[in-house]
């Protein structure tokens, strides 16, 4: 699901776009109303969440004019102004939600989740999946997907892929893998987590355009969607 965000304050965007791919979202980020307004015209979004208070834009004045063209597209304000007469303007400029800052992340994806359920017939991941980039992870069945094709691990490799999802973006040292997957200490004479590391890669990764799974040389392994 792809979805863009409007923030002009940096560290915001960045937090809300991490923790959107953490849970197997597309986010794409825009630091002004302009912006927002010309990814709008060239881009399909399955959501919009926006600020108020924007440089160039207006996010209110930017809400009517996109509700005006794309009358089906969700939207979220993600404002600091937090009155009721605030958010009476906000919906009357058609904004679909209202959410005050400072917030948390999981209230967030909660909005987002029940927004794209209401707005479309697709079904939004929860509770037993782990989800990052196309890659999926059904805890309850023990089957993990990537772009919607069946992945076969063993059960040593799913353990290890479910810690790996369940720290996304955060480089892994062999000594915590050996520890928190194989719950050994790591022998710095073996090679047996590089080993699995490899056969992670052969599936999950061989056969796709973008790679997952990276090495940080003498540090260990993250999950990434980037080189």
């Amino acid at each position: 699901m792809h979805i863009l965000i409007i923030e002009d304050d940096t560290r915001v965007a960045q937090l809300i776009s991490r923790g959107l791919k953490e849970h197997g979202f597309i986010p794409t980020t825009a630091y002004d109303g302009l912006q927002g307004k010309k990814l709008l015209e060239q881009n399909t979004y399955d959501l919009l969440i926006t600020d108020v208070i924007l440089p160039k834009i207006d996010g209110l004045d930017l809400c009517k004019e996109i509700r005006g063209k794309y009358p089906n597209l969700p939207i979220l304000i993600l404002t600091a102004l937090g009155s009721t007469d605030n958010k009476v303007e906000g919906f009357d400029s058609g904004a679909d939600d209202y959410l005050v800052k400072p917030f948390e992340m999981r209230e967030l994806l909660v909005r987002i989740r029940a927004l794209l359920r209401r707005n479309t017939n697709i079904n939004i991941p929860t509770g037993n999946l782990l989800v990052y980039s196309d890659l999926e992870m059904n805890l309850s069945t023990k089957s993990v997907k990537r772009d919607n094709k069946e992945i076969r691990l063993t059960p040593k490799e799913f353990k290890l892929m479910e810690y790996m999802l369940n720290n996304p973006e955060r480089v892994l040292s062999r000594n915590e893998i050996a520890e928190k997957v194989w719950d050994t200490h790591f022998d710095t004479g073996t090679n047996f987590i590089d080993v699995y590391i490899n056969y992670l890669r052969k599936k999950i990764d061989k056969d796709f355009n973008h790679k997952l799974i990276h090495t940080k040389s003498g540090m260990g392994f993250i999950l990434k969607t980037e080189e």
